[in-house]
């Protein structure tokens, strides 16, 4: 691999190492062993989380008056029932919180470490809480956050993680201007992994509305939640068309200058930049359209769900008989709950404007027999049409009987199977497919069954299903449409034949 390949890679390292560094108090509480009163280990890595949110929203609320005291106020209000803790020790872990990210002296905390970057040792300093006033009074120590305890915390935000792609998109024309291609580039890249993320996310989610939608509440949440990541994509997406024509400009601006000639490497960080940043751009295209279709699809397919659980659920004897019986209601209340099981009245109604309407002038004599499904009724055989459809539905019936022998149990694995054999012309016939819809339509089949009154009546397919014999062959529809023929089109059914019942020796 070219060593050019990893130029960058070590940029910013000393700033990422600040950050991790924000961090250090908070794991050396993870390590700490003290106990409450009854021998139990106090989590103080959670409490110490909980002390910089604590100091934070006194910075929010502007108060100033926020110490040892105030902390273990707060360590006592949020540990109970959870911690059994006395007076000493609530005041010995607020101590021990502040101390951790203030050290007693005052001095900033410090991490030695060896830079990458430009291979030597460094010492960064970072400060989380700074003293906010004293009074001289009680002598208590008041402390706030200072700029890096508010950069922790918002480092746990959500937020930083949801508004990333917007950052990112921010830093990359930042970068361009200062004419930091191989930086931008570098940032394109991440905003690709950004959406790989999202794609992610977006997936999990829409199980989770399958799953989870149970009433109407939820139903209503989780549409107001798919409403705000549409829009959120939305507007990335407008903020990459611009990021887009800025790069295009930039690019038409540095060959007018001949820059591709003075700098060709840089010029080619410009061309790969427009290249990446395209792919990018149509990832996050199509997280927008699948977006939508999680909105129309999944979300109406969950409140559908929704729906028919509320009809399963429905028992009309106990929700409409019982209440009309045990206790009386008046007339005009009882139409009211019976309104909704009336029928809806019928009225025939001849409208003039009927005349104006399209009118048809086709001879319908002329129509080819070809042209439309032939009728398949149980008449008896009188006609040449009929004879012809009982012979290509018996020639239908053993291919369907040799498949279920061989453990083939739906039609698109009939059809795909004859293809390129001497009976794909089959997929030509029309009667193909009307055999199909018939035994769908019958089912569940067995001889016996359907075809034992013969005296009454010579069934038109009385000897198609004689291969059945008392077995039953049931055909269920699928959702997926096969398309055998540019012609024909018809719905995947399986069936399976499963042994009868002898009813004479029962």
């Amino acid at each position: 691999m070219e060593s050019y390949q990893w130029e960058g890679l070590t940029d910013g390292y000393k700033e990422r190492m600040r950050r991790l560094a924000l961090f250090d108090g908070l794991y050396d509480l993870k390590r700490s062993r003290d106990e409450d009163v009854n021998q139990v280990r106090i989590d103080l890595y959670g409490l110490g989380l909980l002390s910089l949110l604590f100091f934070f929203e006194h910075k929010l609320l502007r108060s100033n008056r926020a110490g040892k005291l105030e902390l273990a106020e707060y360590i006592k209000h949020v540990t109970t029932g959870k911690y059994e803790l006395s007076a000493k020790q609530e005041m010995v872990l607020a101590t021990k919180l502040v101390e951790t990210f203030r050290p007693p002296g005052g001095k900033r905390k410090e991490v030695e470490f060896y830079n990458w970057d430009v291979g030597t040792d460094e010492t960064i300093s970072f400060s989380i809480l700074k003293d906010n006033g004293f009074d001289a009074e009680t002598g208590r120590q008041f402390y706030t956050l200072d700029e890096d305890g508010i950069e922790l915390i918002f480092a746990t935000k959500e937020f930083y993680s949801e508004y990333q792609l917007s950052i990112n998109q921010l830093m990359i024309r930042k970068q361009l201007e200062k004419g930091e291609y191989s930086s931008a580039l570098r940032q394109i890249n991440e905003m690709r992994i950004n959406v790989e993320t999202l794609r992610d996310r977006m997936t999990k989610l829409k199980h989770e509305v399958l799953r989870n939608i149970v009433s109407e509440d939820t139903f209503e949440r989780y549409k107001k939640l798919l409403g705000d990541i549409r829009f959120r994509l939305t507007r990335e997406n407008e903020e990459f068309v611009e990021l887009e024509n800025f790069v295009h400009e930039t690019r038409t601006r540095l060959f007018e200058k001949d820059y591709h000639l003075e700098s060709p490497k840089a010029y080619s960080y410009i061309l790969s930049i427009t290249k990446e940043l395209e792919s990018v751009h149509n990832e996050h295209s199509k997280l927008l359209t699948e977006s939508q279709v999680l909105i129309n699809d999944t979300l109406v397919a969950a409140q559908q769900s929704l729906y028919y659980m509320g009809v399963e659920a429905f028992n009309f004897k106990q929700d409409i008989v019982l209440p009309i019986v045990n206790k009386p209601l008046p007339l005009e209340t009882m139409k009211g709950v019976l309104h909704p099981f009336f029928k809806l009245p019928h009225a025939d109604i001849w409208s003039p404007l009927a005349v104006l309407e399209a009118q048809s002038f086709r001879d319908e004599r002329a129509d080819s027999a070809e042209e439309t499904f032939m009728k398949v009724d149980d008449q008896v055989v009188d006609s040449a049409d009929q004879l012809m459809l009982k012979e290509h539905f018996t020639e239908y019936m053993n291919l369907l009987m040799e498949a279920v022998g061989e453990g083939v149990h739906s039609l698109a694995e009939v059809i795909e199977g004859i293809r390129g054999t001497e009976l794909e012309g089959f997929l030509e016939r029309r009667t193909f497919y009307h055999f199909w819809l018939y035994v769908h339509q019958r089912s569940p089949i067995r001889f016996v069954d359907e075809f034992k009154d013969e005296d009454e009546e010579i069934k038109t397919f009385h000897e198609v299903f004689r291969q059945l014999g008392r077995d039953v062959l049931t055909v269920i529809e699928e959702k997926e449409t096969i398309r055998a023929t540019t012609r024909y089109t018809i719905q995947n059914i399986t069936f399976t034949i499963t042994k009868g019942v002898d009813e004479d020796a029962v």
